[in-house]
């Protein structure tokens, strides 16, 4: 392992080498690889870890769930002579907890570090605890972290808030994630896709989407409107059945410089087929082809079935070639329904020509 080189370098690994050794192994994941590192450094005699080993050992058992033993390292490192705990043992050990769910005692590890250690609690602290206590649901709590920290002239970061008002979204409470929102731009923080496309995605789950396209005409002048955002509204324009709407920024926004992808538009060609939209499904199945976009296997299987049960034969054999040229290979249940509805029709030449190419499918 790490000592193996010694005897070509002639020289014993530094603490700082064998402390990026480690940390590049934790934050790889290579955690058993982690683990025979820190059992030889523990076999050899001149080892005497510093502060900053101690707190990769933290992080080591934090990452492996393992806090009891996290806790085992930490108070090791106060018995130490040259180690004792700082901000970021203590941080590690608060982020092990929140992951665990065990929100109380990552508040007893705050506690003990500023009232016992007299240790000051930066902004990369707080958000551990403002981000653990939203994701345990406890946002009230976070806010009162929150409150805590601008009493402790911490002033809160762009992560901070967003945190927070990510937690008010995902209780659907809008109002209170939109304070948060005001509150961050009266500090003058510069404002990223991110927390406009939170409150985007909000107004768009609670139904609102007038406020949601206002949002966005907002968002557009303050920053760069990524791609994640306008899936977000193309999947609130759909949910409240604003297909045309929804079509229509299909048609234009490439036009417009905004490149889509594959995900914009299987959003709504997938709640026009659940919608039984057939028409209107047809017409955003070619445009997608047209740019060169291919529904993945099951949508475009469910595309032609759901064709030929509205009996739009005519599009579903368009459209089967379309992607057969593409690569794709309808199941069997696709072909059974094609075949079926065309007969159906009485059209038997192109039924023969549907099995010859069912059988260059298969082959």
């Amino acid at each position: 392992m790490l000592f193996a080189i010694q005897p070509i370098v002639r020289e014993r690994p530094s603490l700082k080498a064998i402390s990026t050794c480690l940390n590049l192994l934790i934050e790889a994941r290579e955690i058993d690889l982690a683990r025979n590192v820190l059992l030889e450094l523990k076999e050899r005699s001149d080892f005497k870890p510093n502060t900053c080993v101690f707190n990769i050992l933290v992080k080591y058992h934090c990452k492996k769930g393992d806090l009891d033993s996290a806790f085992e390292v930490v108070n090791e490192m106060k018995k130490g002579e040259k180690s004792y705990p700082n901000l970021i043992t203590y941080s590690t050990l608060m982020g092990g907890l929140c992951d665990a769910g065990r929100l109380q005692e990552a508040i007893q590890v705050f506690e003990e570090m500023v009232s016992k250690d007299e240790i000051l609690p930066d902004t990369l602290t707080y958000n551990i605890l403002i981000n653990g206590f939203c994701r345990g649901g406890k946002v009230d709590r976070a806010r009162k972290i929150m409150d805590f920290m601008r009493k402790n002239e911490c002033q809160p970061n762009i992560f901070n808030y967003s945190s927070l008002m990510n937690g008010y979204c995902k209780e659907d409470r809008y109002e209170e994630a939109k304070e948060v929102f005001d509150e961050m731009r009266r500090s003058r923080l510069e404002i990223d896709a991110v927390c406009y496309t939170t409150l985007i995605s909000c107004l768009c789950k609670g139904g609102r989407i007038d406020e949601a396209i206002n949002m966005l005409k907002e968002m557009e002048k303050v920053c760069k409107v990524d791609l994640v955002t306008f899936n977000v509204l193309f999947k609130g324009l759909c949910f409240d059945k604003r297909f045309d709407e929804a079509i229509g920024m299909l048609e234009r926004l490439p036009y417009e410089g905004v490149y889509l992808n594959k995900a914009s538009y299987r959003v709504v060609l997938n709640f026009l087929l659940k919608e039984k939209e057939i028409e209107r499904a047809v017409y955003v199945l070619g445009l997608m082809l047209g740019r060169g976009f291919v529904p993945h296997f099951a949508t475009s299987n469910e595309v032609l079935i759901s064709f030929c049960e509205a009996g739009k034969v005519e599009d579903a054999t368009i459209a089967l070639y379309s992607l057969v040229e593409k690569g794709f290979k309808p199941e069997y249940e696709t072909w059974f329904q094609l075949v079926k509805s065309i007969c159906r029709e009485r059209k038997l030449v192109k039924t023969f020509s549907l099995l010859d190419e069912l059988v260059a499918a298969q082959k």
